[in-house]
């Protein structure tokens, strides 16, 4: 704006429109007394996506003022809204004194919040962790760091190729990602709510390994382990001007960062970690989810650290297997739930630690630290005779701290105020210089009450009264009417419509000294406060490594906890290539069904590499091949699993080709879809690779199709060799472990009851004998004569060959259904709906036992 416009303004606009140049890309939240004020574009944007009111009061440079505004003391409900929806919000505050300014008060942007950089408690989901990534590229690979702020976590990874962005994008979930202005984001990052451009030498790697070494006080960054990681290097620094552009303040907290090794995890693609439904399910909640059944910790921290845990799974046998100790211990020597119980009264340590080292702990932070610190010593009696590794390591970082517990019961009320503003957190008899400003304060009505008994005895005068207020201090108020009857020592301070007040030299000294006390009391207060927090920031290494050992206590009290009431075991972890699992159950699926769930096995090991799976929609082969993708899982977090007994092998990734949906949005079929998925698989497993295929090939022609499902089939099973589930109503695959002896056929069971069907979802031996589509069609409510139509063109089909792929006829004989099976056709007069759960058990027994006997 000119400056002839600008002075064409009232000053305190000119204040505004300044400061607001100062950040033109966010909204300015500009404290006005009891409120955050916006004015014009601002207030606009702010009235539309808050839904308060836009009003115009006054006028600047001869305009109406559009402005809206939120009250200061509810302002975070406004600010997290703002935050949801991608904002960002620079925080303008009165620095001066009002009493004393002449012109506008002076204001300052204190800190900006963004998405990616929330500390405060009320804006933070306390079960989520809320990360800042930064990313850059060199075309082709991409370096990446994520922050914490909260916490103080900061870890960087470099990544191959923008499929391999996209799947940590997925995993890590950021809340805001810098990304430079000269990138050309791809898609993964082009669709993210939250992309914030930065300019391009932010992210130059020379100026961020200075930035770097200069945050961790080294000379160089060797022994970070980051040597050569030149994009990482370069995504770190931008992250760090960025948060010290917004924080305004110093970062003690973050003292180093950890490099993530891609080939130390499990690697699960974006399309794999949503089909799996780890922590949000397919329709966006987070009910019916791994996480859902999996986490009953007591505290956000621990929550934060399972989930953690659950989006990266370890290769690592030896990290695995000390967590199964832990859980093992704490299990058999019933320690989970006094463990718990003692947690459960612990505050969220990691983001108190977080905020004590940016300076903005609030008085309730301190006292949950106080009340965390004070369980310290039962967390050691529980942990003193637990025999695992881990228990003792994370037992020591948990030590009890009773200098810095003294500290804070000493400073501390019991139930301090929101904030220090008005004073009433530092505990009586903490500090002299205090104690002696409030007790003359305290005197003070007393001695009121006395005066104003005294005065009206002396003055005969029944209705005087002492009073108090903000603008004029004390007075002596009498009536318009009594006036005549005040002393010659009143001296008149104020006159009003009906009464006069007055000051006496008496009441005018006891007034100098009475608001000096109060004045310097709450200053002193405010800097006994201030240095109290300074004092707990010189130790924010033990604050921080406290957060991170209550938190890894909590998820492992939480997984000994859920093995014990859901019934899981311990699972092998071998070195040996393959996965058996033992009467396996889905997670999720057993805790959300009503019926009893049908556990099932897996066999595979280096002879036995591929399952080709046949059945009945409906019939269970989706569940049974998540299953064993989610327990292979669960096995590499260190948890137990649900099963009588597993053994799981050394995996690199999991892959998941299940369902598909157009992606409108990148102009994809649902055939498109599958198809990237399924080069993505064919392009990236190997040997030891877990792969759940299922209905391939189901979005083109029958015989396009089925070419395709034999071929990805056939390099799976014999180039690649991963262990692959590989769900198909061809029928024609069936024939697939001619050609690999590796490859195996099973299906899912079912029995027929007239034109009725039942699910008996049992794995067994040997390929489907028929698809029961048109009974599937039945049950889903397909009207009788669409059925009947479906019979008659069924049966002009039928004696007509099937289908053959157009690549492998030669090695695709014709699929011939089994013989009836003279047990089933025995069971066929049993009425379904007369089945108890235990009656279908039973019937699933018989059946196994008929079909063994056949064999």
């Amino acid at each position: 704006m000119a400056t002839s416009q600008q002075h064409a303004h009232t000053p305190m606009m000119q204040q505004y429109l300044r400061i607001k140049a100062e950040h033109p890309e966010v909204l300015l939240f500009y404290r006005m007394g009891d409120f955050y004020e916006l004015f014009y574009d601002d207030a606009r944007r702010a009235a539309a996506l808050l839904d308060i009111t836009l009003t115009r009061r006054g006028e600047s440079a001869g305009e109406p003022i559009p402005m809206a505004g939120v009250p200061v003391h509810s302002h975070e409900g406004y600010l997290a809204r703002l935050l949801r929806l991608g904002e960002s919000v620079a925080i303008c505050e009165q620095i001066g004194d009002p009493a004393s300014a002449k012109g506008p008060v002076e204001r300052r942007v204190v800190r900006i919040v963004t998405p990616g950089t929330l500390t405060d408690e009320a804006l933070l989901e306390e079960r989520q962790s809320n990360l800042l990534l930064a990313a850059a590229t060199d075309g082709r690979r991409w370096g990446l760091a994520a922050l914490e702020l909260a916490a103080g976590r900061f870890s960087v990874l470099e990544v191959e190729d923008a499929e391999a962005l996209a799947a940590e994008l997925e995993r890590l979930r950021p809340a805001e990602v810098l990304l430079g202005e000269d990138t050309s984001p791809p898609p993964a990052l082009a669709e993210r709510r939250g992309l914030t451009r930065r300019p391009p030498w932010h992210f130059d790697t020379e100026t961020a390994t200075r930035q770097l070494n200069e945050q961790f006080g080294t000379r160089d960054l060797s022994g970070f382990g980051i040597a050569g990681m030149s994009l990482a290097v370069a995504a770190a620094g931008a992250l760090l001007q960025y948060v010290a552009d917004t924080q305004r303040a110093a970062l003690p907290h973050i003292r180093g960062v950890t490099v993530e090794n891609r080939e130390a995890a499990v690697v699960i693609d974006a399309a794999s970690r949503r089909n799996l439904e780890l922590e949000v399910n397919l329709g966006g909640g987070s009910e019916h989810t791994v996480a859902w059944v999996l986490d009953s910790t007591v505290t956000g921290m621990g929550s934060r650290a399972l989930r953690r845990w659950l989006s990266r799974p370890l290769r690592d046998d030896r990290a695995l297997v000390a967590r199964q100790d832990a859980i093992t211990s704490l299990i058999e020597g019933g320690l989970q739930e006094p463990l718990r119980e003692t947690l459960r009264g612990c505050a969220d340590i990691e983001r108190i630690g977080g905020r004590v080292a940016l300076g903005s702990a609030r008085p309730r932070d301190l006292t949950g630290l106080r009340d965390t610190l004070a369980a310290l010593p039962a967390l050691a009696d529980h942990l003193a005779n637990a025999d695992a590794a881990l228990l003792a390591a994370l037992a020591h970082r948990a030590a009890p701290q009773p200098e810095r517990l003294d500290l804070l019961q000493r400073a501390l009320v019991a139930q301090p105020p929101v904030v220090i503003r008005d004073g009433g957190v530092i505990a009586d008899g903490y500090d002299a210089e205090l104690d002696e400003l409030r007790g003359l304060s305290r005197n003070a009505d007393e001695f009121l009450l006395d005066l104003e008994r005294r005065e009206r005895e002396t003055t005969g005068i029944g209705n005087l009264k002492v009073s108090y207020n903000r603008v004029h201090g004390y007075y002596i108020e009498i009536s318009r009417g009594q006036s005549d009857q005040a002393p010659a020592h009143y001296i008149r301070r104020q006159t009003l419509k009906g009464a006069e007040r007055y000051i006496t030299p008496e009441l005018k000294a006891f007034e100098d000294r009475v608001l000096s006390a109060r004045e310097r009391a709450l200053a002193r207060e405010k800097a006994l406060y201030e240095a109290l927090v300074a004092r707990l920031r010189e130790g924010i290494d033990e604050l921080v490594k406290l957060g991170t050992a209550l938190a890894e206590l909590d998820a492992l009290a939480a997984l000994a906890e859920r093995a014990e009431a859901l019934q899981y075991v311990r699972p092998v972890l071998s070195e040996a290539p393959g996965i058996e699992i033992r009467a396996g159950r889905h997670p999720v699926v057993e805790q959300v069904t009503d019926e009893p769930f049908v556990p099932n096995d897996i066999a595979l090991d280096d002879e036995r590499r591929m399952l080709v799976i046949t059945g009945p929609n409906m019939g269970g082969k989706s569940t049974y091949m998540r299953q064993v993708a989610l327990l292979t899982l669960l096995a590499r977090i260190g948890s137990f699993v649900p099963a009588e007994a597993a053994r799981i092998g050394p995996v690199d990734r999991i892959f998941t080709r299940i369902g598909a949906a157009d992606d409108l949005a990148g102009g994809r079929s649902t055939f498109m879809v599958e198809m990237t998925e399924t080069a993505n698989i064919l392009n990236n497993a190997t040997d030891r690779s877990l792969v759940l295929m299922d209905e391939i090939g189901r979005g083109t022609s029958t015989f396009d199709g089925l070419a395709l499902a034999w071929a990805a089939a056939d390099a799976l099973a014999g180039r690649l060799r991963a262990f692959t589930l590989f769900a198909t109503h061809y029928f024609e695959m069936t024939a697939l472990p001619e050609r690999h002896p590796a490859a195996a056929n099973v299906h899912l069971q079912a029995v027929e009851h007239g034109e009725r069907i039942v699910f008996l979802h049992a794995v067994q031996e040997g390929p489907a004998s028929q698809s029961y589509g048109l009974q599937v069609a039945a049950l889903a409510g397909v009207p009788q004569d669409v059925l009947e139509s479906a019979r008659r063109k069924l049966r002009e089909l039928e004696p007509g060959a099937r289908p053959q792929s157009a690549a492998g006829a030669s090695q695709l004989p014709l699929f011939d259904p089994q013989p009836p099976n003279p047990a089933l056709e025995r069971l066929r007069d049993v009425d379904p709906d007369d089945l108890t759960p235990r009656e279908a058990h039973a019937l699933l027994y018989e059946l196994k036992t008929l079909a063994k006997k056949e064999a």
